[in-house]
This record gives C-alpha cells, structure tokens and sequence, in this order.
C-alpha cells in the first residue's frame, strides 16, 4: 500500500494515468476520502505484516484493530502460509533468499515525485519476487501486466540490484477474499524496457496535465468520472442504436454494444448519483426535477418492547429461524473448519450462462449443452 495515498502519480492509479494521462491532474480538484474499506484494508495489511515478521521469528508486537475478525485472522494465516512455503520452495533448491515487509520505495527515478511500498520481498540471486496482498473484494485483480505491480518492481530493483544478481522478476497477487492468487514472471530486461519505453514518457506528460483523455475501463474508480467529458462522450455514442431494434443491427454492431453496455450504464449511476448529492448536501435544483421522499419500510422502535406486547397479548410464536448463508457459515467457522465440518454437505450449481469477453479466464461453455441439461448433472441422486 503506498504510504503516499495523497501522490499525483499514484502507482494505485497507474492503469489510469497511463492510459489517461491528464486525469491525475483532474483528479486533483477532488478531494480524498477513506472509506471502511480502506480501513479494512489497512487494518489487515498491518496484521498480515505482524504474522510474517512472527514466522520470521522477528520482533514484532500484535496491531490492534477494530476490524479484525475470524475472517481477517483466516485471511492473513492464508497470506503468512503463502510466503513461508515460497521461501520454504527456494530453500529446497539450494537458495537462501532474503525477506523483507513493507518495503518503502523510492519511485522518482522513474515518475515524479513518486513513492510506494511493497507488501513482501523475498529476493535472490535466482529472482526478485514481489507479492502484494489485496483485502478488497470488489474486483479480482490480475497479476499480468499489472503495472502497479510493475511499478513496485521497478522500485524493488533500484533497492535490491546491486546486492543481488537476478534477472527474473515474479510478481503476484495475493487476494484471499476472493480466493485468487495470481503471479506472473518476466525478465528483467523486459522490465527495464518497460520502464523506458512507456513508464517514463507518459509519467512525464501525466505529472503536468498533459496527454489526450480516453476512456476506458480505467475510468471506474477515477473521482472525475461522472462529470468527464470525455468519458460521457463515449459513452453517449451508443445512442447511435438507440433507435434501431436489436435484430436490425449487424454483428460488428451488437459486440460493439456488448463491450460498453456495463460502462454506460455504470456510468449513468454515476450521473445520477453526483446530481443527487449536488441536490442533497449542496442545494443544487436541476431543471425539471425535484427532491421528494422514496417510499421507505416500517420498522419497530424497541424489539424487546415488542416482543413483550406481542406475548401480553397472547402471541408466541413471533420469531423466524434461519440456517445461515454458505458465506456467512463459512466466516464463523473459517474455511477450514467450514471444509471440514460441511464441506460434503455443500454443492455450488452451475451459474447461469453469461457473454463475456474472451480475454476472461472462465472455461467457455458448449452451446450445444442448455444450462438445464447442465444443472441436471450436479443435482444430488434420489434419496
């Protein structure tokens, strides 16, 4: 996690910044807010450090946390494993390799003004691997030309390379609430190639504005998002099918809608929800609309009170009993103990069928094969 979350070049956002250029910048006029989930994940960054340094047998004293729960504890146990056994797999190959946590980077040498931190460094005379833990669980994240993760390379480099005679670089991923862990190799030239070629030019450009604007998937965390220009002019250009139905559209037609239809209609929530904070907490009206009450639910005042009236009045049976979800089962118990204890009591359907891109790692499914027909295999046998 960077210990500079304030930086104009943010390596965080560098997917961002190098496709869009100006936006940095544009991001500037917006203020910085931190939300639970960054506190969550702060919260489980310094927990996950804790246990690596303790199976290091190095001192360390146990963070406290608001947000530790069994699910964090599972998590950081899964992370710590992690890199144990990658150290313990070099140390079977002949190969002490040093290992370091939260490693502070100096990132100037290739963008200004830029810092960051690596989770964990284990590095070699075979290889310099970073691995970078994400507690988020929003959107699985890939280590493959992740160029946050390259950026952090390249900082772990500068630290190591004169040290240490590698020339491999492993990076990987380690998102446990999402179940992926992801790593990818490359050579170090290739590294350094990408550093020259387009790290530092676009750096260069993004850190004052400059560059052309583009939209693209890169847009969906940016603070300029509901109010870009050029993002809206991207998506609006879809309102060139507006008018015509579905059959009548040529295939080039319809995947050009299928690879912007998500965009743009998360880019309209992303309208609507700006117009509506404007009108909230900043008195902003907008011509031809207004603000009125949606319809809410009812809810009891005090349940205990509620609980005695009802029984007073001679009913008892006022309470529903539920099983826990699968997921909520799981977070009480941990995983391996969910695995354990239910794990043959447990059965996971086949998803519904889904056109994504082929670029997704799912396996593609046989047309011939309906999702009925599909279902019928997994269906337990008659009792």
């Amino acid at each position: 996690m960077s210990p500079n979350s304030h930086a104009i070049l943010s390596p965080s956002k560098s997917e961002r910044w190098l496709n869009c250029p100006p936006s940095a910048q544009l991001e500037t006029q917006f203020g910085d807010q931190e939300t639970e989930a960054a506190k969550q994940g702060t919260a489980a960054h310094a927990l996950a450090e804790h246990k690596v340094l303790k199976a290091l047998k190095r001192q360390t004293v146990r963070p406290v946390s608001p947000y530790d729960d069994d699910e964090m504890e599972a998590c950081t146990d899964a992370y710590r494993d992690f890199i144990m056994e990658e150290i313990a797999t070099l140390e079977s190959e002949g190969i002490t390799p040093s290992i370091f946590t939260e490693v502070p980077l100096d990132l100037t040498h290739y963008i200004p003004d830029g810092t960051g931190q690596s989770d964990c460094v284990i590095v070699s005379d075979k290889c310099l691997h970073i691995i970078d833990l994400k507690y988020g669980q929003g959107v699985l994240v890939d280590a493959e030309n992740n160029t946050q993760l390259m950026i952090y390379a390249l900082g772990s480099v500068l630290r190591f390379i004169n040290i240490y005679d590698f020339s491999t670089v492993k990076m990987t991923i380690f998102q446990p609430r999402r179940d992926n862990y992801s790593s990818w190799t490359i050579p170090l030239d290739e590294l350094l190639d990408w550093s020259e070629s387009v790290l530092k030019p676009i750096a260069k450009i993004a850190f004052v504005g400059q560059g052309s604007f583009q939209a693209g998937p890169w847009c969906m965390f940016c603070k300029a998002a509901d109010r870009c220009r050029c993002r809206a002019e991207a998506q609006l250009a879809l309102a060139q099918y507006e008018f015509r139905e579905p059959p009548l559209l040529n295939d080039n037609e319809i995947v050009d809608v299928l690879g912007r239809v998500d965009s743009l209609v998360k880019w309209a929530n992303d309208v609507k929800e700006y117009a509506l904070d404007s009108a909230v907490n900043h008195g902003k009206t907008w011509p031809g609309y207004k603000l009125v009450e949606s319809r809410s639910m009812r809810h009891y005042t005090d349940e205990e009170e509620v609980e005695k009236a009802a029984n007073a009045a001679g009913y008892k049976d006022i309470y529903r009993k539920t099983l826990l979800t699968v997921t909520e089962m799981e977070k009480l118990m941990s995983k391996k103990i969910f695995n354990q204890v239910l794990g043959n009591l447990v059965y996971k359907p086949p998803g519904k069928p889904a056109l994504v891109p082929e670029s997704d790692k799912r396996t593609a499914m046989d047309a011939k094969t309906t999702a009925k027909e599909e279902f019928t295999k997994c269906e337990p046998e008659e009792r």
